[in-house]
């Protein structure tokens, strides 16, 4: 068995940004949203199309 620590309470952390950085951080998190949407539409489109059937001949 593993040694037993007594649990610490949660600390804050607290952080400055720039007004630019948060609106560079805004435009890509706006940016990911839409690229995810596109690749959820995508994926989306493959589950709805039926798989193609090969067709093959019989062994001789």
């Amino acid at each position: 068995m593993g040694t037993v620590q007594a649990a610490r309470p949660a600390q804050t952390l607290y952080v400055t940004i720039r007004r630019d950085e948060l609106r560079q951080l805004k435009d890509e998190r706006d940016q990911l949203k839409q690229e995810v949407e596109q690749l959820r539409l995508l994926t989306q489109g493959l589950q709805a199309q039926p798989k193609p059937v090969t067709l093959r001949a019989p062994h001789a």
